[in-house]
């Protein structure tokens, strides 16, 4: 029987191989160490419902939004502790640059008293336009924007404010009698920033106002048509070789709308003191009313500058377009 052997072999074979298995699965349990360290992990896990809840998810949300209400900051980083009027000596400027204006304020109902542009006299430019205005005026902000500056220049602008906006342009209003806004403040278009005066180097109450894009003084009345209180179109495109330019700026227009304000002035106060703004002395149009009518010759972009709203605004309460025909008499919601 010589086929034993080779079986007794095999049985030896297959009893060692059992017992290497049986060696290496010992040798692979997890160790006790290890499986408590998991007990404690689950028993440590918490409802995640504890964790999160509906209202402190909604205050998350509107201090996120709340925050959001202003621009991104990236705007407000060049120059941005400068104390110069011009911060961008040394940065690269864009040939040209569409600018989105759309949403406005003019800064005073004033008539333009000196135009932008080259003062032979003195030899210099007049890098703005000086706007008629009383002691005391109160000024507006051009557009949504933070106080990059307030400061007094003796033999310049007087006390002056510089914005930053979020179109990218810059403004400066000069000679003023009182701050009303201070360093890093957030304004947004209409808001009260000063009074007006006659501050600095100046020879009578006015407004020096300056539209800048990136340290470049641009023609306001490139962008502003004085004569009937509105932009001369939604957007302005900035370009290295025209931005002293003037857009439509009427000498004639101008001289009539001054007419029409100084009656206005002369009206409200015929013996010369105090000042209230154009059309504001109806009761229905007081400065901070929520609802004013409309009266022969307003326009949309009049109202606004006069009430401290933009004209989007009030687009926007009364259902109705930038173009669209107004009545006398008729009712617009203003707040």
């Amino acid at each position: 029987m010589q086929f034993i052997k080779p079986l007794k072999s095999a049985f030896f074979f297959l009893a060692l191989g059992a017992t290497a298995l049986s060696v290496n699965a010992q040798t692979y349990r997890l160790p006790g160490a290890h499986k408590a360290e998991h007990r404690d992990l689950i028993a440590g896990q918490e409802n995640i419902n504890n964790q999160i809840k509906v209202e402190n998810t909604q205050q998350f949300l509107d201090q996120l939004f709340k925050e959001e209400e202003e621009p991104e900051m990236d705007i407000y980083t060049e120059g941005w502790n400068s104390r110069l009027v011009n911060p961008y000596a040394n940065s690269e400027i864009p040939q040209s640059k569409v600018i989105d204006v759309s949403n406005f304020c003019m800064p005073h109902a004033g008539y333009v008293t000196s135009p932008y542009g080259y003062r032979k006299r003195f030899r210099r430019m007049h890098k703005g336009v000086d706007l008629k205005v009383h002691i005391g005026d109160t000024i507006r902000a051009a557009f949504d924007g933070k106080v990059r500056l307030t400061n007094f220049e003796r033999r310049g602008y007087g006390n002056y404010v510089i914005l930053r906006h979020t179109n990218d342009l810059e403004t400066v209003y000069g000679h003023l009698s009182k701050f009303l806004v201070e360093a890093d403040q957030y304004v947004k278009a209409g808001d009260p920033i000063a009074l007006g005066g006659n501050t600095g180097r100046s020879t009578g109450p006015h407004l020096h106002f300056e539209t800048r894009y990136m340290g470049y003084a641009i023609n306001p009345a490139a962008i502003f048509d004085f004569a009937n209180q509105t932009v001369h179109t939604d957007t302005y495109t900035f370009d290295k070789g025209t931005y002293q330019n003037a857009r439509n700026f009427d000498p004639a227009a101008n001289s009539a709308y001054a007419k029409t304000y100084i009656a206005e002035y002369q009206k409200a106060y015929p013996n010369g003191n105090g000042y209230v703004e154009p059309r504001s002395t109806a009761s229905s149009s007081s400065r901070g009313s929520s609802v004013y009518t409309v009266r022969k010759g307003d326009s949309l972009s009049l109202i606004a500058s006069r009430n401290g709203v933009t004209v989007q605004k009030i687009c926007r309460l009364n259902n109705i377009k930038s173009t669209s025909t107004l009545r006398p008499g008729q009712r617009l919601k203003l707040r």
